[in-house]
């Protein structure tokens, strides 16, 4: 996969809205997007989350899973926030995946329909966690049965660990947007992420964007951090 442009997402993990626009003001120039998910939403509101991210691409990851209905109702109450990609689960099946993919198309203007994306398997999970929770197989398995569906069902892209884009890019092509969180630089600390690669590693892989919190916002100079990976990714 070498020479695909892989761009970083900036993961404004807090619920503090004045500590997640400095740390987006930090990453401006390094960054293609800000992520920004159920911790902050939860504790600031919808009108936090488009201050927080400001004139940023949102990478909105709330991970919607419930009955079609819900789901596509909810992603219509999304609009007002103008994300530039938004998550589901993979897991709620074809119905769901199609119903927010209904949803998506009738709400936004054509010109400004965010990327549609199916989280897999997340990557605190490994192959023990799946058999906990009655799937058998390996990560990978599942990771390529789920993305195999949400695709057909009209998601434009998926969510997934490093270590399965090869696979996916194997069963599914160069068509879906991947974008892989659990991207550790080397040297930093995994924290709750148990299936990681390093930003270079993931973009020979065939990753189209990353997604980096904390070895960012933790860093001394999370600007400096920020560029460092950029660069990584351009070189």
């Amino acid at each position: 996969m070498t020479g695909r442009s892989t761009r970083l997402i900036v993961a404004l993990d807090t619920k503090d809205t004045a500590q997640a626009a400095r740390w987006r003001e930090q990453a401006a120039g390094h960054a293609g997007a800000v992520k920004l998910g159920l911790e902050f939403t939860y504790a600031r509101g919808l009108a936090a989350v488009r201050e927080a991210a400001g004139d940023s691409p949102l990478f909105l990851d709330l991970k919607l899973h419930d009955i079609p209905n819900t789901v596509a109702s909810a992603i219509g109450s999304l609009a007002a926030l103008r994300p530039a990609m938004l998550t589901i689960h993979a897991s709620g099946g074809r119905a769901m995946i199609t119903a927010a993919r209904g949803a998506v198309d009738e709400t936004f203007p054509s010109g400004s329909r965010p990327l549609l994306l199916a989280v897999t398997v997340l990557t605190s999970m490994d192959t023990q966690g799946l058999h906990e929770v009655g799937v058998p197989g390996s990560v990978e398995e599942q990771v390529v049965r789920l993305g195999r569906l949400a695709m057909e069902s009209g998601a434009d892209g998926l969510v997934c660990s490093s270590h399965e884009i090869t696979p996916l890019r194997h069963a599914l092509g160069n068509g879906p947007v991947l974008v892989v969180p659990g991207i550790r630089p080397a040297g930093s600390a995994l924290g709750d992420q148990k299936r990681v690669m390093t930003p270079a590693q993931a973009r020979a892989a065939g990753a189209d964007w990353i997604v980096v919190g904390r070895p960012i916002t933790r860093a001394e100079d999370p600007a400096a951090a920020a560029a460092a990976i950029a660069a990584e990714l351009s070189a």
